[in-house]
């Protein structure tokens, strides 16, 4: 990489790297801090010192009372071969830190977060001048979903509206900006409708203040029947978010990396900008020092599998990977070229929990949802209780 600004590197920058090769994001910041056995005197410090409720667990809050640990963290991502490291705001929203009676701090926190990532980059840019260095602000779900109850016995109920989540990522992006991110990164969204919050909010900022950061958006399918928490598929998903025209669009969390191939081709065949995989390492296993089972080298194995296929443009890694596994990662991906962005034809794409695509249609006319059914035509019951398809299909034409 040449001709960056090693105070600052530049959207250029990143652009250019992106071109050369697979660009490395981190690892899993949680996997980390929990290495550090931290009690309550850990995530209380001075600032916290008399506050009303438990606090331990609140890993965001480390960038204000243990900020020494959190830049180390970001420091090791680095040396071991990150281009990109997250800043510690999973859950830096007055939403998620309500939970915490803590929401007057959010600014405070985002601001801090950003800073010491920041930090870690420019001193890894200091050590190293041959590459330029960055900062993703990292944009957490919150801990409730716009899209489903809460209560099994009233489907309608929400704890929280649309309005509240804008209002909330709002807050969080302007301090992740003011901190110095070099780009914005809304992760592990299992609800498209929180996603298009965060992006609602985010296209606010940027029209609020004529700033534009590069957005990657980073979504999660949860399991193995290849959908959201909400219930979309892979490309419902994107068919839903494609507007906002992000620079990057990926999979993270939930699954292993070998889990994520089909839902990755899918994503990779159908979108038209970059795409990114940060997967967790395998299965949950207690017993193994990271909370999980794959080694650095199975992590990294499954990841070249990915880009031999030429379906990423960045990896890194999500919850149980570490310093190795990123090491493990960046030495294995530098052998393979980066994914070449396909060109996507014009057509009409829709989204419900399943993708609609209409190309080359010549009618004018696309009628959606039931022709009829057996509680609202007496004509059509008779007819499939009779088992005469064949007219019922024609009744059902008309």
């Amino acid at each position: 990489m040449k001709n960056f600004s090693l105070s600052r590197p530049t959207e250029q920058d990143l652009q250019n790297l992106l071109k050369e090769r697979i660009v490395i994001m981190d690892g899993a910041m949680g996997t980390m801090i929990q290495q550090e056995k931290l009690e309550e005197e850990d995530f209380r410090g001075e600032h916290f010192k008399n506050h009303a409720k438990e606090l331990k667990g609140n890993n965001d809050l480390l960038c204000l009372t243990r900020p020494d640990i959190i830049r180390n963290i970001h420091q090791s991502y680095f040396d071991a071969g990150s281009d990109i490291v997250e800043t510690n705001t999973f859950s830096a929203t007055t939403i998620s830190m309500a939970d915490y009676n803590l929401e007057e701090i959010v600014p405070e926190l985002n601001i801090s977060a950003a800073r010491l990532a920041r930090e870690a980059a420019d001193a890894a840019m200091i050590k190293d001048p041959s590459r330029p260095r960055f900062v993703a602000g990292a944009i957490g779900p919150t801990n409730r979903t716009a899209s489903l109850s809460p209560d099994v016995n009233d489907p309608a109920l929400r704890n929280v509206t649309f309005d509240q989540l804008v209002s909330s990522y709002y807050q969080q992006i302007d301090s992740l900006v003011i901190g110095g991110v070099d780009l914005l990164l809304p992760e592990t969204t299992f609800d498209t409708l929180n996603l298009k919050a965060a992006i609602f909010a985010i296209e606010n900022y940027f029209d609020d203040t004529g700033k534009r950061l590069p957005v990657i958006l980073s979504i999660t399918i949860t399991d193995a029947s290849g959908r959201t928490l909400s219930g979309q598929t892979t490309e419902a998903c994107w068919n839903s978010i494609s507007h906002a025209k992000p620079l990057c669009v990926g999979l993270n969390c939930a699954l292993g990396a070998d889990a994520m191939r089909p839902y990755l081709q899918e994503l990779s065949k159908h979108a038209d900008c970059l795409v990114h995989c940060y997967p967790n390492a395998g299965l949950p296993n207690p017993l193994s020092a990271t909370g999980y089972d794959e080694k650095p080298e199975d992590t990294a194995d499954s990841l070249s599998v990915f880009a031999e296929e030429g379906l990423i443009n960045l990896a890194g890694g999500c919850c149980g990977t570490t310093p190795e596994h990123i090491h493990a990662i960046s030495e294995k991906l530098g052998n393979y070229p980066t994914r070449t962005v396909p060109k996507i034809d014009p057509a009409l794409r829709l989204s419900g929990l399943e993708p609609f695509t209409m190309k080359d249609q010549q009618t004018s006319f696309l009628m959606v949802g039931e022709r009829t059914n057996v509680t609202g035509s007496p004509r059509f019951k008779k007819l499939i209780e009779a088992e005469d398809y064949e007219s019922a299909l024609r009744v059902a034409k008309q």
